[in-house]
């Protein structure tokens, strides 16, 4: 392990554990330093850490860190990060918003203190360039590498102790349109540009202006992918595994899932069934639970109580092994997918990953292991110790958004959504499916109905930046729009606000509940 202790600007120390000296490289480029030193000594981790920071370096825990290669740790102890709260404006994800008491998942790095392993630096080189600040280097190498398959993280164990509040270099308005243009399409620098003036009445058209001249910057992966996926962690022990099927109206399909789960190559323990309802005098029409031998114990519970929601919290209560998929009832997959679901918590060493789901018409495309910003319920499979205590938001019943809000609880814990690409499950989209009786929804009666739905707006609510939320506006607005705004453009905008604001509304009273 090498340490390059610095002042945001130039190299001041260089520490490394196997005793070495480099005077040479002090008073030098950061960045310069970093990708020289990466060359030299590939098999080392690279540790960066502002000159301020040096008594609270966690040297000891860094190693550990690092379970396999493709992995950067950087970690920001100021409340501001070196975007500003603009950076809403152009990002819709879940990585802006950074629970800093815990791991998680964000292309957003710091030069204050962090860590990479030399041979991602190096298979990276080609595509990065020596430059003066060492903040905007960090975040367009995780930007761009996060995509294919680089673990990019915001980790508090980087430091210990009492951290001093430090005043740290942040971009101006022009580096973010800068950065706009160089990583994003070509169209979020204006609608960043619209953003700012709709909304703070500012009119940065120099920035604007400026960064039309700056080149979209890529990265090829084919040297990042060259790096095996081999975590050291041990993840696994058991190797036990529930399966989780909410089911309502399906009853062949769910047959056709319990004979594809008796043909695995590695058996499940228990499949888990909720089946629902709503009928006051309905029974169970499940017969071959009782009827068929299976190589695994079924926990069945009928239910009157239809809901995504709801029965996936029952069935959460039922689950006991050390893995639990949750699963669909109208899936197909391989003989071999819970034998390759424990190999990839091995390879891994992640607690929380999505399976590729298809349609019949989709083909996927094969990518490395990456961070995912969504998360679904019908092909997730998670270690069941990251489940304790979580439940799905009854706020969301008959709505959308439930299963992003599962996983941004997942995420506030410290548990990365990976996903893979290289398993497939066949999503048959049962014509069957959906809720088999309407249900009333509190705002259908409003006569001014809500736009986005309430449940989208909830979760916009609970887990954006008033910067993303703002922009999710405008983007609805522009997707939205039709011959009435030519029309009548006062009177579109008028009625779009109405619709907007009945769903804060409702939104706000699911919040509360």
């Amino acid at each position: 392990m090498i340490i390059i202790y610095h002042n945001q600007s130039k190299v001041t120390n260089v520490v490394s554990t196997e005793a070495r000296d480099f005077p040479t490289l002090i008073n030098r480029n950061v960045v310069a330093v970093m990708l020289d030193l990466a060359d030299k000594f590939e098999q080392e981790i690279l540790v960066w850490c502002h000159e301020s920071l040096k008594d609270n370096l966690n040297v000891n825990s860094i190693e550990n860190l690092f379970h396999h290669q493709k992995l950067l740790f950087s970690f920001n102890p100021s409340s501001t990060n070196y975007f500003g709260r603009e950076l809403g404006y152009i990002e819709d994800s879940p990585f802006i918003k950074i629970n800093k008491e815990v791991r998680y998942a964000t292309w957003q790095t710091s030069s204050q203190v962090g860590a990479v392993h030399a041979t991602v630096l190096k298979a990276c080189k080609s595509e990065l360039k020596v430059e003066n600040d060492f903040d905007y280097f960090l975040h367009s190498l995780a930007k761009r590498a996060i995509v294919h398959g680089l673990l990019c993280y915001s980790e508090p164990k980087l430091l210990q102790g009492k951290t001093s509040e430090t005043p740290l270099k942040t971009a101006s308005l022009s580096t973010l349109f800068k950065f706009t243009k160089q990583h994003y399409r070509m169209r979020w620098i204006f609608l960043l540009f619209f953003n700012l003036m709709l909304f703070e009445k500012r009119f940065p058209l120099l920035p604007l202006v400026f960064s039309l001249f700056y080149k979209k910057r890529i990265l090829n992966p084919i040297r990042l992918n060259q790096i095996p996926l081999a975590s050291t962690k041990t993840i696994v022990e058991k190797g036990t595994i529930d399966v989780l099927i909410p089911t309502i109206g399906r009853k062949q399909y769910l047959l056709d899932v319990l004979n594809n789960l008796a043909a695995q190559t590695h058996l499940p323990t228990n499949v888990v069934i909720i089946e629902q309802n709503p009928m006051a005098d309905s029974v169970s029409e499940l017969d071959f639970i009782q009827n068929t031998t299976w190589p695994f114990a079924i926990k069945h519970r009928f239910t009157h109580q239809a809901g995504a929601c709801n029965a996936r919290n029952l069935g959460l209560e039922l689950i006991t092994s050390e893995f639990c998929f949750m699963a669909d009832d109208d899936i197909v997959f391989g003989n071999d997918l819970l034998e390759k679901a424990i190999d990839t918590f091995r390879s891994t060493g992640n607690e929380v990953f999505l399976v590729a789901c298809h349609l019949k018409t989709q083909t996927i495309e094969r990518q490395a292991p990456k961070q995912f910003t969504v998360f679904g319920a019908g092909h997730a499979f998670v270690k069941s110790a990251c489940l304790k205590g979580l439940r799905f938001n009854m706020g969301y019943e008959f709505g959308f958004g439930e299963d992003n809000d599962f996983g941004m609880q997942l995420r506030q814990r410290g548990f990365d959504i990976l996903y893979i690409s290289t398993t497939h499950i066949l999503h048959l989209k049962a014509p069957m499916g959906g809720f088999r009786t309407k249900p009333t929804l509190r705002w259908q009666h409003e006569a001014i109905q809500p736009k986005p739905s309430p449940t989208v707006m909830l979760f916009r609510l609970l887990y954006d930046t008033p910067e993303q939320l703002l922009s999710y506006k405008t983007t609805i607005f522009l997707k939205n729009l039709n011959k009435s705004f030519l029309k009548n453009p006062f009177g579109y905008i008028k009625l779009f606000r109405k619709k907007w604001d009945t769903s804060v509304f409702w939104a706000t009273k699911l919040k509360h509940e």
